[in-house]
């Protein structure tokens, strides 16, 4: 089943979010290997593309999970939450509609 991985940054969090950031890719593109990936990405903290230093206000990761537990698992093992990017995290299953 699909499951959304939503979370929400501290204030502030860019510094800590960079410097996380290829481990956190890392284990996105083994979900992209495995087929199960079905987007991911952050959400800027401002209306552009390039948030600059304004950063990111969290993520969003749509992925396939053999269950809630197994996907709360695997966001609660995310290096953003290690590093302190994450304020809070919330996993919800997810029914694709469309595409």
């Amino acid at each position: 089943m699909l499951y959304a991985i939503i979370s929400t940054d501290i204030p502030h969090s860019l510094e800590k979010r960079m410097a996380a950031r290829p481990d956190h890719l890392a284990r996105l593109v083994r979900l992209k290997d495995e087929g199960r990936l079905v987007l991911a990405g952050p959400h800027p903290a401002v209306d552009s593309n390039d948030p600059g230093d304004a950063g990111f206000s969290g993520s969003l990761v749509v992925a396939e999970f053999d269950s809630l537990q197994a996907a709360e698992q695997w966001a609660a093992a995310d290096p953003y939450q290690a590093a302190g990017v994450y304020a809070s995290l919330l996993v919800k299953p997810f029914k694709r509609v469309l595409p």
